[in-house]
């Protein structure tokens, strides 16, 4: 579908992705922020049940900024500016929910995700809330793919290349926050996820590297538990092909009154905590492939 269509179609305007280039690229990695969109089609939430409070409780609000340094240290940052419950980057575009379209019987059999109803197109927001009170229309949901999330996924596919023909090897940091009642029940909840889809997504020196900044920063982190990864992690991760992908998820207690989406009293410190671990990161794959070859 052409994009101007598909645009004046499910009401999108301007650009569904920002990219903040580095002056001068001296990094294999990327930095992918597909949940902090916070641009709301007028026609998207006149058409939705909920106020635009709720709308943004799927939102992972503010980590575009949070790792806003990245091009500092020599390495691009993708982030969509469409929001999550709008069109979710994070699916399959064949993940489409047939209790959300109408007149829509599946072509493929659902994920998990789609029954839950967290397609591509999501039904609900946190907690389960319904978005909407009917269903759309099939090309209305064909039309937020062709504008948002075919843009995206061509962006982080060209920025990968890119970096693995400039520097032999790439490595995706896929950037997410989690609720602070993930977890729940444990005193030492973590505070940082690294997810690598069980080691499939990246090789183990990466995943190591990773963990371990996060851990020597002074954060609580695990690892795949709760989250290993999700779809940009699972489609772009192919460490046999030197391209690695990782999935970091920062608890939002941390940094953010979830209540009402505003930063709170700790978003200045944390910010401040990850720009060591954000230079770290840009150095991996150069460093770590040096290191190897001289073994």
């Amino acid at each position: 579908m052409n994009e101007l269509r598909a645009a004046a179609l499910c009401g999108w305007s301007g650009d569904a992705v920002r990219i903040v280039e580095p002056e001068h690229l001296t990094s294999a990695v990327v930095f992918s922020s597909p949940h902090s969109g916070r641009r709301y089609p007028s026609d998207f939430t006149q058409k939705s049940r909920l106020s635009s409070l709720r709308l943004r409780a799927s939102e992972d609000a503010f980590i575009d900024d949070l790792f806003a340094r990245a091009p500092d240290f020599g390495a691009p940052l993708i982030a969509a500016e469409f929001p999550r419950a709008f069109l979710d980057a994070n699916r399959a575009a064949d993940e489409l929910d047939p209790a959300l379209i109408a007149r829509y019987i599946g072509r493929r059999p659902r994920t998990l995700r789609v029954s839950a109803g967290l397609g591509v197109v999501p039904r609900i927001v946190a907690e389960g809330t319904p978005i909407y009170d009917g269903k759309l229309k099939l090309a209305e949901v064909e039309a937020r793919i062709a504008c948002c999330h075919a843009p995206y996924h061509r962006s982080v596919e060209a920025a990968l290349r890119r970096a693995r023909e400039e520097f032999g090897s790439a490595l995706l940091i896929d950037c997410h926050s989690m609720p602070s009642e993930t977890g729940r029940g444990s005193a030492r909840r973590a505070e940082i996820v690294i997810g690598d889809c069980y080691g499939a997504s990246s090789g183990p020196d990466i995943s190591d590297a990773v963990f371990s900044l996060f851990q020597n920063a002074g954060f609580r982190v695990a690892r795949n538990t709760p989250f290993a990864g999700g779809y940009i992690t699972q489609r772009y991760g192919r460490p046999g092909t030197r391209v690695h992908a990782i999935q970091i998820e920062i608890d939002r207690g941390l940094y953010l009154d979830q209540t009402n989406i505003v930063p709170n009293s700790g978003y200045h410190d944390l910010k401040k905590a990850l720009t060591p671990v954000i230079a770290g990161l840009t150095t991996l794959p150069q460093s770590l492939g040096r290191a190897l070859a001289a073994e």
